[in-house]
């Protein structure tokens, strides 16, 4: 029997893993230098604190959960997002009493039973970053920046800021009757699954990608038409200070986010390039209800997400790709006869400073010198019944009569 990956999954190979790393490693980079340390959560979760979280008309509740039962029969979920697991270690551990805002990040892997095609994953990862505990616009702007940063850093162009502003319970409320008033007038037009929606949570509905969804709702009342005064005030200062940070953007007055927590402030950094479909390489905004909600004192907050699978797919669209390469420092090889011995007990000592390795295979010296080759040694040592020659890349042969004495002059040679 053949086995493959599971639909939906992919392996990281070895040649896939310097770009992946850089990406993670200049997220997480831009988010420790504007103060977000790391923070690690569980796999998997009751099922009841996504539900909650993400609110049980999303689709990711309704369709996209990797939902089980336990053998003690309790409901568990792997994690679709991981910013409700963030706000429940905040109430946890009473994280309320530290320097506000909270500011962390994580890398992770998250679940969704979703479609999967080019960009798009079952299992994917993300880099998130989270701050709770402040409802400044500059806090808004301080996510963005760090997305921002990280992007020009990787050298990726063509990235669109989208922002927008989808107000709070208390300016919401009026405007969600308009757009059900809105959606009434053309309920003929809704299939089963839209009307459902439309009644649900009729705010989705600009999330959708269906084409006859999407012309509809160029007639629709726009949220930020109806902002009241303090969500106005929150967005225009979040707007001004990208500006001052020379941030360009364009506003979206059509963009929501999938999940029930979002308040006032969301944004998705689009690539051009891209399909539509994979286009948004990271996303987040505001969810300043969502720690009351799960059972802590109502505390502003805000975060975001970017995906990796998605980020390194911009990257190697415009040839930023990091070559992989196993380079190791020393490969030693034997002549015939050679015991072997002494030589590994100096190689396991040697691996606590250099990269080194060894032919396992029964390779005849030349075959041994081939595979130091493939693996871009930059020294291969010969090892013989009475000496060591140091064959040096790009260098002259150096002959060493004692093996204790090969350290010596590889720190010569390596320094």
């Amino acid at each position: 029997m053949k086995f493959q990956a599971p639909k939906g999954t992919a392996d990281v190979l070895p040649s896939d893993q310097p770009m992946r790393g850089r990406v993670i490693q200049t997220l997480q980079q831009a988010a420790r230098h504007a103060g977000y340390g790391p923070i690690t959560v569980p796999t998997f979760e009751e099922t009841s604190l996504f539900a909650r979280a993400a609110g049980d008309g999303s689709d990711v509740v309704q369709k996209e959960m990797y939902t089980f039962k336990d053998s003690g029969g309790r409901s568990l979920t792997l994690r679709p997002e991981a910013t409700a697991q963030v706000v429940r270690a905040y109430i946890e551990h009473g994280m309320h009493r530290s320097p506000l805002p909270f500011k962390v990040e994580y890398t992770a892997p998250m679940f969704r039973y979703a479609a999967p095609q080019k960009g798009r994953f079952r299992e994917f990862w993300q880099v998130g970053v989270e701050a709770i505990g402040s409802d400044d616009p500059a806090v808004d702007v301080e996510l963005i920046s760090i997305a921002v940063r990280a992007f020009a850093s990787l050298g990726l162009t063509g990235i669109r800021l989208k922002i927008n502003s989808i107000g709070c319970s208390k300016c919401r409320t009026d405007y969600l009757k308009k757009l059900t008033i809105f959606f009434n007038d053309f309920d003929a037009k809704l299939d089963e699954g839209l009307r459902a929606k439309a009644q649900l949570s009729p705010l989705r509905m600009f999330d959708s990608n269906n084409p006859s969804v999407v012309k509809l709702l160029e007639g629709a009342p726009l949220i930020n038409d109806h902002l009241c005064e303090e969500c106005h005030e929150h967005f225009v200062e979040v707007s001004r200070l990208l500006v001052a940070l020379g941030i360009d953007f364009d506003l979206a007055p059509r963009l929501v986010r999938g999940l029930d927590y979002y308040t006032r402030t969301v944004f998705e950094f689009v690539d051009v390039e891209l399909d539509a479909a994979q286009s948004t390489i990271c996303a987040g905004g505001r969810y300043d209800g969502l720690v009351a909600e799960l059972g802590g004192k109502v505390t502003p907050a805000s975060g975001l997400a970017a995906g990796i699978e998605r980020i390194v797919l911009s990257c190697k669209q415009r040839g930023l790709i990091d070559d992989y390469s196993p380079t190791i420092d020393v490969f030693f090889a034997f002549t015939e006869g050679v015991d072997r011995q002494e030589t590994l007990v100096l190689l396991n000592d040697l691996r606590s400073i250099w990269k080194c390795e060894i032919d396992y295979a029964h390779r005849s010296l030349k075959g041994q010198i081939t595979q130091a080759s493939r693996l871009g040694a930059r020294v291969v040592a010969v090892v013989e019944q009475d000496k060591v020659i140091l064959r040096v890349r790009e260098g002259n042969d150096i002959t060493v009569n004692d093996l204790q004495k090969v350290p010596e002059k590889l720190k010569e040679i390596l320094q």
